[in-house]
């Protein structure tokens, strides 16, 4: 009797070993299957919100086929507990372990509206864009200037509405000066910046920002990014460098900054003044002079005059014999680590060529040949220019 008692229970245990078995091969293959998504879509999840919160509005909108099972995956996993806020774009026949690890990991929203504030060299604007889930791309919704007395409705729709991401991207050489004045309009930010940091403190980046963020804290984080990047490349500049310390590199880096907006240029720019640097020539680079009018709050929006080429100023280097004492705007990552790293050229001369660019020279003959192309290209140009008559 004993006997088929024992046997009964082992048989009874066999196969809810083998029901439980096959239970966790079914869960398994569920949870890392395509999911039953027909189309993308964007989960907005709020600050605070439970994984069993998510779960239901996961599989409300057809995105997961149960959400027990994606429960269990979440605390199998041991991710319960690290949801992120955001928004999300879910893709088309996601896994549940897909979208467990997009609400989970890296915590940066993928999708939903986006405001961005965008501060340039000359003038700032404000962006909101939406992501079409369909298409997987950014559509504009708004445009317009930093600081204009009337926004559009949908600017002010973006900002009340749950889930709504904000960027500040500042471009590479914006002047302190500039990046604090439109931070100062930048309506989602509170507090205020006491004094203007040091020229070139700023790194250029995009920023995630939230509603009501300080923005001596923005500027703080700006400023501690800046020495970063100024430091890494600090250690890793070449040997032989005319720059006693980092902030020569910085200054120098600014200088590149403003000189060409073409990326593989610079550091073919950057040869150019470490060589006049190692000869003892004079940099003789405009930049410096109109930051020395200007003083990086505002844009010249002229041609040098002789008078200002002639004039003695601590930012006049075709009178002074170095570098000026400070930056002259805030330069981005690739300036840095152009100037810590030039090129192994002779040139000692640059001027545009008409396509962006710069002509570069080892000798003043051949610079002379190159500005007097210079000249005939902005010759032809203007002639092409319409009548106002």
């Amino acid at each position: 009797m004993w006997r088929h008692v024992a046997a009964n229970g082992m048989t009874l245990l066999i196969v809810l070993l083998f029901v439980v078995g096959g239970a966790i091969l079914w869960g398994t293959r569920i949870y890392t299957s395509p999911g039953p998504l027909a189309q993308p879509i964007c989960l907005e999840i709020p600050s605070g919100s439970s994984m069993s919160a998510v779960s239901e509005s996961l599989e409300e909108r057809g995105a997961i086929s149960d959400a027990t099972i994606f429960r269990i995956g979440a605390d199998y996993e041991g991710k319960t507990t690290q949801i992120k806020a955001g928004s999300f774009l879910v893709p088309q026949q996601a896994s549940m372990d897909q979208v467990l690890s997009l609400i989970t990991e890296s915590g940066r929203s993928t999708c939903g509206t986006v405001v961005n504030y965008r501060i340039g060299v000359a003038s700032s604007s404000v962006q909101v864009n939406e992501l079409n889930t369909e298409t997987q791309r950014y559509e504009e919704l708004a445009r317009f200037d930093l600081g204009a007395e009337e926004v559009p409705e949908s600017y002010d729709r973006a900002k009340a509405a749950a889930g709504t991401r904000f960027q500040i991207t500042v471009a590479e050489g914006t002047t302190t000066w500039g990046v604090v004045e439109a931070l100062r309009q930048v309506d989602l930010l509170t507090g205020e910046i006491e004094t203007i940091p040091p020229e070139g403190s700023l790194a250029p980046e995009l920023y995630e920002v939230r509603l009501e963020q300080d923005r001596g804290t923005l500027i703080a984080q700006m400023q501690a990014l800046q020495q970063e990047r100024l430091q890494a490349a600090w250690s890793e500049r070449v040997d032989d460098l005319p720059l006693e310390n980092p902030e020569e590199v910085l200054i120098l880096a600014s200088i590149i900054e403003k000189e060409t907006g073409v990326a593989d240029e610079r550091r073919q720019v950057a040869s150019v003044f470490v060589n006049r640097l190692n000869v003892g020539m004079r940099l003789q680079t405009d930049p410096t002079v109109i930051y020395g009018i200007t003083e990086g709050r505002s844009v010249l929006g002229r041609g040098l005059r002789r008078s200002e080429l002639r004039e003695p100023t601590p930012y006049n280097t075709y009178v002074i014999p170095a570098l000026p004492p400070t930056p002259i705007a805030n330069p981005g990552e690739a300036s840095i680590r152009a100037a810590v790293n030039p090129d192994s050229t002779d040139y000692i001369f640059f001027v545009a060529d008409g396509t962006g660019g710069h002509a570069f020279a080892q000798t003043l003959d051949e610079h002379n040949r190159n500005v007097a192309r210079w000249r005939q290209i902005e010759a032809e140009r203007a002639n092409q220019q319409p009548s106002n008559n």
